[in-house]
């Protein structure tokens, strides 16, 4: 078992979130006492039931949704598959078009190879320097068999905030549904379905101080899929089997603590991250911003240190966890597909670096941080030379 410094930084919220204190409080009795099922009509199902569905109201406060729209599921990657193999007619799978882009998380782009396999067309739209989509060749992939357009809403590695409100826009005017993968957003910044326009969108819990394990999809009136999974009539038969009470309290938790402390928690990682970027572009000649300089999520900073190895430089500084890119391609030195697709040189896209803030890092930390990378790179940029 490896030993953590004691004193660690945590600089990869993208990745996941602790669990926040008041979610692990509200967890607690629903793990001992309360323990029954939801559909069972004495006192203690009753008793899970209403912990349930207070819980789906506290996810769709988050979202500015009504609760009868939320369905519970174990996270972003279910509703994703959820709403992609959803709309898709199996009998007749060649007559689904889907588009897409190519920054999408695994968790998009993996589904939709399997549908091509099977026949699905999509296409997969490329994004400009900074990872943003243009709305308009959006447009221009609609065809008359388009069955759904799914654009994420923040890109995971460069926190870059995608056009999802003018994609709704143009989508509209073709009767397109639109569905946007939410994981790394909600929580982060605020998000109304309503205000976007999506048909579907998709919640992470771990993304928010919430367990890890649940999540949830956002689908709205008029709306239908077809269920990934076929049982008995939980969550309206979309997502059958005896509902996790436990895990559903805490993304309700989560949700309504990020509901009370969304402006307060976005000021203060703006204001933390942007002191990390100033403290490396200052002190550090050649450094790249990867993702847009505005239109990003507040707690994330993907920096590129070209010629180094993003990984070396963490190897480095074990105090700092950090990514070099999406969490789940920690242990590659594969070229991040965000990255290839903003069209990054290689030599940039190596050295990069995902430093993402939370609820629970300080301006010591920061500073520390900061000292620390910076201490690190003019060592390999001296070992180099």
């Amino acid at each position: 078992m490896s030993d953590l410094p004691s004193d660690y930084i945590y600089l990869d919220h993208n990745a996941t979130t602790p669990v926040a204190p008041e979610v692990s409080e509200a967890m607690t009795p629903y793990i001992t006492d309360r323990f029954g099922n939801p559909s069972s009509d004495y006192p203690l199902g009753i008793q899970a039931k209403e912990a349930v569905e207070k819980a789906r109201g506290q996810v769709a406060d988050l979202l500015g949704a009504k609760p009868e729209r939320i369905i519970f599921t174990s996270g972003g990657t279910e509703s994703n598959n959820m709403v992609l193999k959803g709309v898709v007619d199996f009998r007749s799978p060649e007559k689904t078009h889907i588009i897409t882009c190519a920054v999408e998380h695994p968790a998009i782009l993996n589904p939709l190879i399997y549908l091509m396999e099977l026949g699905v067309q999509v296409t997969v739209l490329g994004v400009d320097h900074h990872g943003q989509v243009d709305p308009q060749d959006v447009e221009k992939a609609i065809r008359p068999e388009t069955k759904l357009i799914t654009i994420m809403l923040a890109n995971n590695e460069t926190g870059t905030l995608q056009p999802v409100k003018e994609i709704c826009d143009v989508a509209s005017k073709h009767g397109v549904p639109v569905h946007t993968d939410a994981a790394q957003a909600v929580g982060k910044i605020e998000v109304d379905v309503d205000e976007l326009g999506v048909d579907f969108l998709s919640v992470a819990g771990h993304k928010l101080y919430a367990p890890k394990g649940v999540g949830a999809l956002y689908i709205r009136k008029g709306r239908g899929l077809t269920p990934l999974v076929h049982g008995a009539s939980q969550e309206k038969g979309m997502r059958p089997g005896t509902e996790n009470v436990i895990l559903a309290v805490g993304l309700g938790a989560a949700c309504e603590l990020c509901a009370k402390r969304l402006p307060k928690d976005m000021k203060r990682t703006r204001e933390l991250r942007d002191r990390l970027q100033d403290l490396l572009f200052d002190a550090l000649e050649g450094v790249v911003l990867n993702g847009h300089p505005e239109n990003r999520l507040p707690n994330t900073l993907n920096v590129s240190v070209p010629g180094l190895q993003g990984s070396s430089i963490l190897g480095g500084v074990p105090r700092i966890m950090a990514s070099t890119g999406a969490a789940c391609h920690e242990k590659s030195i594969k070229i991040s597909h965000v990255l290839s697709a903003m069209g990054v040189p290689e030599d940039v896209a190596i050295g990069a670096l995902r430093l993402t803030v939370g609820r629970s890092n300080t301006m010591e930390q920061i500073e520390d941080a900061a000292r620390l990378l910076i201490s690190r790179i003019r060592e390999m940029k001296d070992d180099r030379n």
